[in-house]
């Protein structure tokens, strides 16, 4: 007995050590997160203390602290310009978040490892990844993630020309952005969305549709915080557009009212060069050119350029140039900026302009090397031809092996689910006897409601038969207190009236004309009481009380409910002889109608009317409230409630309704006297 105290003693000491150590860990692992993600240290120091974390996660052997802690460490390595090693604990909680299906987490790594591909413009990876963050950013029912993703996609699918593609997910992208609150960073996606359809849309040589969407997109920058250079960018990217639609002058306006923006130069001399460049290309259109204005802003621009390490702006003005010097006819200056922007655009690998400068050269040099030129713009351009043929179908290609692979590790899923059948049918065997039980308690409950029902009608008969019967001693009391006064009373007066009248002859006129008086007042109080005497002897109209009682009903319901009423009946039902059952009925009926326009018609008003047309009691019952389908509504509980208790009087019931046009309840039960 000793031995077994001490070791369960022990077992416990052991267990609240391990339980005392892991918190422990655990504290030290937040604090060490919380260092990494200091901004106020280097990047060094953000690193260290992120893999100090990791490293006590891995000892504390849980794998969500492990991949919260592995989260952190990726931002710090990509905070500190660390690509190999981001790219590496990428993978490492990629490989964890799938291994403990974290949904969360998988859309940030596939985020991740998007953006990183798209960074280093590895667009194939990059699609890969984005596609994946996709279906569980929609999975999820992620708005703002799947549409950032949406964006990402379509920004790559421009890249590589699949401008069909590229714009049904930027489109998209918008659709879904509309549907949420627009904040600052969902005004800027929307710019960039709606720029990015425009750019698709020129290229597309659709250039209302290009100017259509620069516009929504310069809207949606004035009512950004900081949208300044998004809608210079808008207006830029327009004039393009309306230079193409060969409207120069509104091209030119566009472009001069960029330029005429100061701190343009400042703040980003690159755009104000390539402006000048477009502006100055833009006015070599006009038919009275100004052949010096427009050499002076190619050269503003052209030594801006020179002056910044921007190898695109360079290109582009020197391209400019060249097609200006050739349609003025100066061959030489052609020559060397088609030369210029031939070598920019083969050290930056922009194709696109390099064959433009190939066909510059092959029409500007000299003979012996036009033909060179030409045959290398032939062979580029019949390869950039194949590379685009096979990039239509690449991203489909892409998504399919996506599947392909999703398909796998469902199959994986699926061999584990089996093992999970065992539990899973002791689990419901459980709840089966949880729902016979609750089954069972429900049955009962719904048979004491029943009862209860039962004796409510009863009382409602023995309140009835009450009432009757108070009616029938009232009515005897009357006829016996008629008799009294016609009896009584009357006689001893009418007796009185006589005496009187007998002294009517005595002497002194005076005096006569006192009995007379007195016997005026006698007569009028024998009128008065055969008055009441007749009045209390009329039978009272038996059975007007179920109509006071229906009266209450109505009066306390409408109250209850909320809605104001009209109750109208005749007077031409003798309700004694209208058997308790139908009384009872008519009772419910009213009541379980007012009921159903409380809880589903929302009506505010109902109107009752209880008529007679010939052998038959008419209860019409209309409320203007939102009505509904009939031929989809007869199988509510209370309307079959209704129908079963007319039925039961051997009446008919019948339901006028339409949405929104409120509902009509009429009622025919058979009355005979």
């Amino acid at each position: 007995m000793n031995l077994k105290f001490c070791l369960l003693f022990f077992l416990l000491i052991y267990f609240n050590v391990i339980s005392s150590q892991s918190k422990s860990s655990y504290d030290s692992i937040l604090k060490l997160r919380k260092l990494s993600q200091n901004s106020n240290i280097s990047f060094d120091e953000q690193i260290k203390f992120a893999e100090e974390a990791i490293k006590l996660s891995y000892e504390l052997n849980q794998d969500s602290v492990i991949l919260k802690s592995g989260r952190i460490l990726s931002l710090a390595y990509y905070n500190g310009g660390k690509d190999s090693l981001y790219l590496r604990i990428n993978y490492q909680n990629l490989s964890l978040a799938n291994k403990i299906k974290d949904s969360s987490s998988l859309e940030i790594v596939n985020s991740n490892l998007g953006a990183f591909f798209h960074s280093k413009e590895q667009n194939d990876s990059a699609f890969y990844y984005y596609s994946k963050a996709l279906k569980l950013f929609d999975k999820s029912r992620n708005i703002d993630g799947k549409a950032r993703t949406l964006l990402n996609i379509a920004d790559i699918q421009e890249t590589e020309k699949d401008y069909i593609g590229a714009e049904e997910n930027a489109v998209e992208a918008i659709r879904l952005l509309n549907s949420t609150e627009i904040d600052e960073n969902a005004r800027e996606r929307l710019w960039i969305l709606n720029n990015l359809i425009g750019i698709i849309s020129l290229k597309l040589k659709n250039y209302d549709k290009a100017i259509e969407y620069h516009n929504k997109a310069q809207k949606i920058a004035k009512k950004m915080e900081y949208g300044y250079y998004n809608n210079l960018y808008s207006i830029n990217n327009k004039a393009i557009a309306y230079r193409h639609k060969e409207e120069i002058d509104k091209s030119i306006e566009l472009y001069e009212q960029v330029i005429s923006e100061d701190s343009l130069n400042y703040y980003d001399s690159s755009f104000y060069a390539i402006t000048l460049g477009n502006l100055a290309y833009t006015k070599s259109f006009k038919l009275d050119r100004n052949i010096d204005e427009i050499k002076n802003i190619f050269y503003l621009g052209k030594n801006m350029s020179d002056t910044i390490a921007d190898p695109l702006t360079k290109l582009g003005i020197a391209i400019d140039l060249s097609r200006f010097y050739l349609d003025i006819k100066e061959s030489d200056s052609a020559l060397y900026y088609a030369d210029r922007s031939y070598k920019i655009s083969d050290a930056i690998s922009n194709n696109e302009l390099k064959l433009e400068s190939l066909l510059l050269l092959s029409e500007l040099d000299k003979e012996d090397r036009a033909s060179s030129y030409l045959t290398e713009y032939i062979k580029l351009s019949d390869s950039l031809l194949n590379v685009e043929r096979n990039k239509r179908n690449k991203f489909a290609r892409i998504e399919l092996e996506t599947d392909q692979l999703e398909a796998k590790n469902k199959q994986i899923s699926r061999d584990n689910f089996y093992l999970l059948l065992l539990s899973a049918g002791l689990l419901l065997t459980g709840i089966l006897v949880y729902v016979v039980i609750s089954q069972r308690a429900k049955n009962k409950e719904l048979k004491l409601v029943q009862a209860q029902q039962e004796a409510n009608e009863e009382i409602y008969n023995l309140m009835l038969n009450q009432q009757d019967n108070v009616e029938e001693a009232r009515a005897q009391e009357k006829i016996r207190v008629s008799k009294e006064l016609h009896d009584g009373v009357l006689g001893r007066l009418f007796g009185a009236r006589l005496s009187l009248d007998s002294l009517n002859f005595s002497e002194g006129k005076e005096a006569m004309m006192n009995r007379a008086n007195y016997i005026g007042q006698l007569k009028t109080i024998e009128d008065d009481i055969r008055k009441i005497s007749h009045e209390m002897n009329t039978d009272f109209v038996a059975g007007s009380g179920f109509m006071d009682i229906v009266s209450e009903l109505i009066d306390n319901q409408t109250k209850a409910y909320g809605f104001t009423y009209d109750f109208n009946y005749t007077d031409d039902f003798s309700w004694e002889f209208v058997p308790n059952k139908t009384k009872i009925n008519i009772y419910r009926i009213i009541q379980e109608s007012m009921q159903n326009t409380y809880k589903h018609a929302e009506a505010k008003h109902v109107k009752i009317d209880i008529l007679r047309q010939k052998d038959e009691i008419n209860i019409y019952i209309v409320d203007d409230g939102k009505g509904f389908d009939t031929s989809k509504s007869k199988k509510g509980i209370g309307l079959k409630n209704m129908a079963s208790r007319v039925s039961e009087i051997g009446g008919k019931i019948s339901f006028s309704s339409e949405p929104g046009n409120g509902t009509t309840v009429k009622v025919k039960i058979p009355y005979s006297v």
